[in-house]
């Protein structure tokens, strides 16, 4: 009689094919918030105010240098109000601009070399929501920032302008808001706070050379003025002088205006757009 061998079951052969996400047991890849969200953004430069609240100093650095600045300008051309009459609406916009760019940078930097932007952007944050958040807790500074130094430097310095000293403090907020939109773009290429301090050379000084403060852009070699055509400083500094010669608010003026608030929005999208998680 011939025996049957007993055969045991054959084990199944493992499927190669792997299981699509979002199936039971295999959780789904977080997306990224594709847009800008309100609740996010605000919730962002509550975040980064209350960090500052903690950091008084740097509040004094934004808030009160600008103000030291034009106080010490106006008695150093003590014997000639004149002169601080010409240049003073100028630096009244661009302190802040410097100040807000100093302040921005390091403090944005610093938030990747500590780690917290990384852990920021493992929640449900965009990058958009993120430079959103940290421009509206800056520009909440700016605001206090451009009220005093307008205050001081017309009411208490005696900063004589033709036009509405509100026009002045439109034009200071602005650069005050142009400042913090390039310290946020130009932390994305720093490694370190020396480096972020190192980018001031490069960003702000060519503009303070070209913006029209020390002689009119139009004295200037042709090559100098078409640069300075492009740079929003300049602008900036246009707007101001259209304060100073005209009491109504002029074509010229409301054109400088909406260049230097359209280039903090350029800035500020680009700044989204190279932000990283952590510094290299």
């Amino acid at each position: 009689m011939s025996s049957t061998a007993a055969t045991s079951p054959t084990p199944p052969t493992p499927s190669t094919t792997s299981t699509p996400p979002g199936t039971p047991g295999q959780p789904a890849p977080a997306s990224r918030p594709s847009a800008l969200n309100i609740s996010r953004t605000t919730a962002t430069a509550a975040r980064a105010l209350r960090q500052l609240r903690h950091d008084p100093r740097t509040i004094a650095l934004m808030v009160l240098v600008p103000c030291v600045m034009l106080v010490l300008l106006r008695y150093v051309f003590d014997g000639s109000p004149g002169t601080f009459d010409s240049i003073g609406a100028s630096l009244l916009g661009i302190f802040p601009l410097i100040t807000m760019f100093l302040v921005t940078s390091i403090a944005t930097l610093r938030e990747r070399t500590s780690g917290t932007l990384e852990r920021l952007l493992a929640m449900p944050l965009g990058k958009g929501d993120l430079i959103a958040g940290y421009a509206l807790a800056f520009g909440a500074i700016a605001v206090v920032q451009s009220l005093l130094a307008t205050g001081i430097a017309v009411w208490l310095l005696g900063l004589d302008v033709t036009g509405s000293p509100w026009l002045l403090l439109l034009v200071a907020l602005l650069d005050a808001l142009l400042g913090t939109a390039l310290g946020l773009f130009v932390s994305a290429f720093a490694a370190s706070e020396f480096q972020a301090v190192q980018f001031m050379p490069a960003v702000i000084f060519p503009q303070l050379l070209l913006c029209g403060l020390f002689t009119p852009r139009s004295d200037m070699h042709p090559v100098l003025e078409a640069i300075s055509d492009v740079l929003p400083m300049s602008y900036a500094v246009d707007a101001m002088n259209e304060v100073l010669k005209h009491t109504d608010m002029t074509t010229v003026f409301v054109r400088d205006v909406l260049i230097v608030a359209g280039s903090a929005l350029l800035v500020l999208g680009l700044g989204a757009a190279t932000l990283r998680r952590r510094t290299p």
